[in-house]
């Protein structure tokens, strides 16, 4: 049973959320402002977390960056519709979605399982290690990816990537050359047909590039192609 932390000041939304992931399986802990949830979570680390960005005492963005500090937790932010600056730092910070204030409870739960499933697979490659197959092992150039133990290495050097960065980028990297549509890499990032928007994949590009420039300042792989999408660009 998978522990999920709820951290809002919106009591509404703690009790309604709560009961739809109960229903699901999942076991809740819930929190009222970001620095109760705070010391709830390094006291007793959750499998996922659901942040709301707007809270009393201590925003969303602050316990994520705190967070961050000590572990790689999934993070799920709630966010209101037209927080775009929000939505973008987050996804810089290491967010690894978004959701949209108002939602349905129903694509709450949906968004979760797919965070969840991506990121207990990712832990059970670290786990068990073993023989990697070579299908698994991916090199285009300066770039190495593990796709078992969740590894990223851009000339010997490692980049940590979020578990939707490393699906995304794994996508264009596989063929070099070929476009990828928005669409296309919502459908890698993305199982069960979870909706989310241009601006996330667009956010998570950006973040995949600043991540590269800060181990090699003329890092340039990945292409935009506008109005269609991105490419690996081939060597």
């Amino acid at each position: 049973m998978a522990t999920i932390a709820l951290v809002d000041d919106d009591r509404n939304i703690l009790t309604s959320v709560s009961i739809a992931l109960e229903a699901e399986g999942y076991k809740v802990d819930t929190y009222t402002d970001g620095a109760s949830g705070l010391d709830g979570l390094l006291h007793a680390l959750p499998d996922l977390a659901i942040l709301d960005i707007k809270m009393p005492r201590m925003d969303g963005m602050e316990l994520l960056r705190r967070l961050r500090q000590k572990t790689d937790l999934p993070v799920i932010f709630l966010t209101s519709k037209d927080d775009e600056i929000d939505e973008l730092f987050g996804l810089k910070m290491g967010a690894d979605d978004f959701i949209h204030k108002p939602f349905s409870q129903r694509l709450l739960v949906e968004r979760v399982k797919a965070v969840l499933r991506r990121a207990q697979a990712r832990e059970t490659a670290v786990k068990t290690g073993g023989t990697v197959a070579k299908s698994d092992l991916l090199e285009r150039g300066l770039l190495s990816m593990d796709r078992e133990r969740h590894t990223c290495n851009w000339d010997g050097k490692p980049v940590t990537l979020t578990v939707t960065e490393f699906l995304i980028l794994y996508s264009l990297a596989q063929r070099p050359g070929v476009v990828k549509s928005r669409n296309a890499l919502m459908d890698a990032a993305y199982e069960d047909q979870v909706y989310v928007d241009d601006r996330t994949i667009d956010s998570h590009i950006k973040r995949l590039r600043k991540k590269f420039k800060a181990v090699d300042d003329s890092f340039d792989m990945i292409e935009t192609l506008y109005g269609v999408g991105y490419r690996f660009r081939e060597e």
